[in-house]
């Protein structure tokens, strides 16, 4: 199955205040292993970033105003999706903007389907984080680089969480070995990598007993 994790980041938080996408990353999955096609565009949104969005990304006008609009990287980016399943963390948010510039430019919204990692993780850990920072923690995955927003970087990142949340095994890495010792020559062997089984902390255990009394009381009292 051929997938494509998206993410973008805007010039705030919704589309009814006017607000933009000023980035936009992909990266391809194929049987859930990243392959070698990527997408990525900086966008000029014809606007000012809010200042809790530049907080958040970085990204300054000055820059962004040197960048290509999106009327002139959308057939690259409608190619790159069309016919695969997205998987975005929020699509709410995502998928909204997205389907805003689509509506600036007259064209159709967004029809491929979509999965919200988001949604996923929140029915998984009731009361916990899921955040992308938190899931990266619960997961043990390196997010060291991402100091600031950035759609390629969180996009990388969601394509290790996505695995990790559907509870399937990390890529299996086949490494042939061949030792030779005197006349002795050793078979070649397969090495199989499986992702590391996480176990909930005390405190999550602790917070999601609680979440179950609140539940109880709300729909039982």
């Amino acid at each position: 199955m051929i997938e494509v994790v998206l993410d973008t980041e805007t010039t705030g938080l919704s589309v009814l205040d006017g607000h933009r996408i000023v980035e936009i990353g992909c990266i391809e999955l194929k049987d859930l292993i990243p392959t070698k096609n990527k997408f990525h565009a900086f966008i000029n949104p014809e606007r000012k970033v809010s200042d809790e969005a530049f907080k958040v990304h970085g990204y300054t006008n000055e820059f962004l105003s040197k960048q290509k609009k999106f009327h002139e990287v959308v057939d690259e980016f409608l190619k790159f999706i069309e016919g695969k399943r997205l998987v975005i963390h929020n699509a709410e948010f995502d998928i909204s903007h997205l389907n805003n510039e689509m509506n600036i430019l007259g064209k159709p919204k967004i029809k491929e389907d979509v999965v919200d990692t988001l949604k996923i993780a929140r029915d998984k850990f009731p009361g916990s984080g899921i955040s992308l920072d938190a899931l990266c923690k619960r997961y043990n995955i390196d997010n060291s680089r991402r100091e600031k927003h950035n759609a390629v970087i969180d996009c990388e990142l969601l394509s290790k969480i996505y695995i990790n949340l559907l509870d399937q095994k990390e890529p299996k890495f086949e490494l042939k070995i061949e030792k030779t010792f005197g006349n002795e020559n050793l078979d070649n062997s397969k090495i199989e990598y499986f992702k590391k089984i996480i176990e909930p902390t005390e405190e999550e255990l602790r917070e999601h007993k609680n979440f179950l009394k609140r539940e109880i009381k709300k729909n039982f009292f």
